[in-house]
């Protein structure tokens, strides 16, 4: 059934008024005077100003029965994600400085909120990687030092012995990943820092005598969130990485055991470390972005930096790194952390003290709804908008007193006596049920909200250092070393419209390939430009045929870093897999992976037309081939990307290259591929890609005339690994 479309005025003032007074002529021909003084035309813009307000009115019902027709369908639109980020603090104060949590820190005029609460203390930290390094030229100055640190361990040969370099986090490579992985010791080592070398005795005594002591000390600890060439599909780790329900979804990750350096050795000049209590951790065992809470001894005694009479035992075994003499000055104690399956903590981008998480919303007061009627379907408004899901806190009071109500989704699974509430977060109202799914509030009953959130935003997506100030504390300073993250705007009607032949279909369910494709796309916050649904593919074995399984692969909208081949950062992937989960079947495994490239280059020879430049048509032709490539929206063969596991064939490629104005004919065409697999289709101008794989154009040749470019003399190299030894040795490090 075809429906009638309105037809809408929307003329203006002047446009009305002109068509008034192009009418005079044909109905009162004497009125002849059209001047602004006359009277007769005060009237007729007085009547145009009048009409224009009307059709201004008139032209809001479309959009006023897109919104009804939204709430009859029970579709509400999608609030605002609010931004999140770490930020950390410091202090000049001895005895610290305690910050509750709900603290408003701002960056500007967008306000944060504190996660937990933390107490800035005069320290600082830098986490520090024992790196393998190169094994120091025979007969050489770093030769001889190396030999004298492994006999000072009483280590026998150098095939005993591991080479490593200190490799500060952050503080020599700001905003670049240490990786771990290459770690001689699979441990993370934390350096406790005095504000001034000068005050590291007094900031010592404040810790252990202090009157709240044992004190805690949180740590920020933020991972790359960049899918390295490490991560790629088939591996074991990638994933379970992000396998759903997984890692994504679970509050616990792997055990990490966390050390304090005690200052003493054993009769043997072993050092001993004393194991130190985790009170929180949000980083999932430093899986994740979050804040790892440490309880510190009481006594001072069992806190402190090893002495160590031998120069040449320095760093070496179970001893901390080596650091500058500026460092060591103001070295307090050393932290150090180690998984007790033995793996590895990945590259790592950021840790230091006194942190805590902040999310870009504000806390509301209290709020009195009204009474109850007894009517079924009731409502209430909120003063704020842009409600954060699961912190409204809604009472209503009965014979009892106040009791607390759930919020669900919806009351398809309530019934008659269920204190069930749904919430339209974006524009703030709860709605009761109609009594026989979801009780009712009865007639006097007073209904009161105690406490929600609101906020969000991409204003919230603030560079690095732009949270700068705490409110009302003024002891403490406090920055954020990453930029925020997170923040997205609320849905647009025109957006909530278009998903409606979708939401009818699958009720907010993920259960058909399309299903899937269609709510990954939908993921708040995660800004995702494409998906792509794998049913049956288990993307750790690469068996096409996995029962059960379903593998989701995913763009971001734009990737700064790879703008030809966007990949997506793991933040990214851990919210579509948490958003998906809460959507899948129950039976239904499920993982959401990045996208696996396959570098290409292709060689065009071509002939121009005369009278058009050449180098111009070189250039579209370029453009043409790198846009049908392309992996997003709005390129590829049908303007949703190169399709997942689509051959690159070299005639279809020759006729995109036709298209363009200015091509006469071309000479030839050739494809290669850059990884060294020979996995050619029809001919050599054909690269076959797997069921998980799209073209990445890593270079592109256009020639006028014959082909004198070969794309297969492209080639890649690979650097050699290294075997770990058991007992790690510094080396060391050259100064330029």
């Amino acid at each position: 059934m075809s429906l009638n479309r309105p037809i809408l005025d929307d003329r203006s003032y002047e446009q009305l008024r002109d068509e008034l007074v192009r009418r005079i002529p044909v109905y009162a021909p004497e009125w002849t005077d059209h001047n602004a003084s006359d009277p007769g035309i005060t009237l007729i813009e007085l009547f145009s100003y009048l009409g224009e307000n009307l059709l201004y009115r008139f032209n809001q019902i479309p959009e006023a029965t897109q919104l009804e027709f939204l709430r009859l369908l029970q579709i509400p639109l999608r609030p605002a994600q609010p931004a999140r980020s770490v930020v950390a603090m410091t202090t000049k104060e001895m005895a610290g400085v305690p910050v509750a949590m709900g603290s408003v820190a701002v960056a500007g005029d967008v306000a944060f909120e504190t996660l937990t609460e933390v107490r800035a203390l005069p320290v600082t930290a830098i986490a520090v990687s024992k790196e393998e390094a190169n094994t120091p030229d025979e007969g050489s100055d770093e030769e001889a030092f190396f030999k004298q640190a492994y006999q000072a361990a009483e280590v026998e040969s150098a095939d005993d012995a591991v080479p490593y370099q200190s490799t500060l986090v952050w503080e020599e490579n700001q905003g670049l990943p240490v990786d771990f992985d290459k770690a001689a010791d699979s441990m993370m080592w934390v350096a406790v820092l005095a504000e001034d070398a000068d005050k590291r005795d007094f900031a010592l005594e404040a810790l252990a005598d202090h009157d709240d002591a044992p004190l805690l000390l949180n740590l920020g600890f933020i991972p790359d969130i960049q899918i390295s060439e490490e991560d790629e599909i088939g591996s074991q780790t990638f994933a379970n990485r992000f396998r759903c329900p997984g890692e994504g979804n679970s509050d616990t990750g792997p055990a990490v055991q966390w050390q304090i350096s005690t200052a003493t050795l054993n009769g043997e000049d072993v050092p001993q470390y004393q194991n130190i209590s985790v009170e929180g951790d949000s980083s999932d065992g430093l899986s994740r972005e979050g804040v790892v809470r440490l309880r510190l001894p009481r006594d001072l005694d069992e806190m402190g930096p090893f002495e160590i009479e031998d120069p040449d035992l320095i760093g070496t075994g179970d001893f901390p790194p080596p650091l500058d003499d500026e460092l060591e000055e103001r070295l307090l104690f050393w932290l150090r952390a180690f998984r007790l399956d033995k793996s590895d903590f990945g590259k790592v981008v950021y840790v230091g003290a006194n942190a805590t998480e902040v999310v870009q919303t504000v806390k509301a007061r209290a709020e009195f709804l009204g009474t109850g009627d007894g009517q079924p379907n009731q409502s209430f408004a909120l003063i704020n908008k842009q409600i954060v899901p699961g912190t409204l806190v809604l009472e209503v009071e009965d014979a009892s007193g106040w009791r607390a109500w759930q919020a669900v989704e919806g009351f398809h699974a309530s019934n008659e006596s269920d204190l069930h509430y749904t919430l339209d977060a974006a524009v703030g109202r709860v709605k009761f049920g109609n009594g026989l799914q979801g009780y009712a509030p009865q007639i006097g009953q007073r209904i009161r909200v105690t406490s929600y959130r609101y906020g969000g935003g991409v204003q919230g997506n603030v560079a690095p250092e732009a949270i700068s100030k705490l409110k009302p504390i003024k002891a403490v300073k406090l920055s954020n070393p990453l930029a925020a993250y997170g923040g997205a705007e609320a849905e647009k009607i025109e957006k909530a419209l278009d998903r409606i032949p979708g939401e009818l279909r699958r009720r907010d369910r993920a259960v058909t390939q399309s299903d899937f494709k269609e709510l990954a796309l939908m993921t708040p916050g995660a800004n995702i430009g494409r998906s792509e649904c794998l049913p049956r593919f288990d993307p750790a074995t690469l068996n096409d045929k996995a029962a059960g399984v379903v593998t989701v692969v995913v763009w971001p909208t734009e990737d700064s870093q790879h703008p030809d081949a966007p990949v997506p950062n793991k933040n990214q992937l851990r919210l579509v897999c948490q958003w998906l989960d809460a959507r899948r079947l129950v039976t239904t495994e499920h993982y959401v992976i990045a996208p696996t490239y396959r570098p290409l280059s292709v060689a065009v020879g071509l002939v121009v037309k005369p009278g058009y430049g050449v180098d111009a048509v070189r250039h579209w032709v370029e453009l043409v081939i790198r846009q049908y490539l392309a992996p997003l929206p709005p390129y590829g063969p049908s303007g949703e990307g190169w399709p997942l596991g689509r051959r690159v064939h070299g005639p279809e490629l020759e006729a995109a290259a036709l298209q363009v104005e200015g091509v006469e004919y071309l000479t030839g065409l050739k494809i290669a591929a850059n990884d060294g697999e020979n996995r050619t289709g029809d001919g050599a101008e054909t690269v076959m890609l797997e069921l998980y794989e799209v073209p990445e154009l890593k270079s592109i040749s256009v020639e006028e005339g014959a082909i004198t470019v070969d794309p297969a003399d492209a080639t890649g190299i690979e650097s050699p690994g290294m075997d770990k030894s058991p007992v790690p040795i510094p080396v060391v490090q050259e100064v330029c």
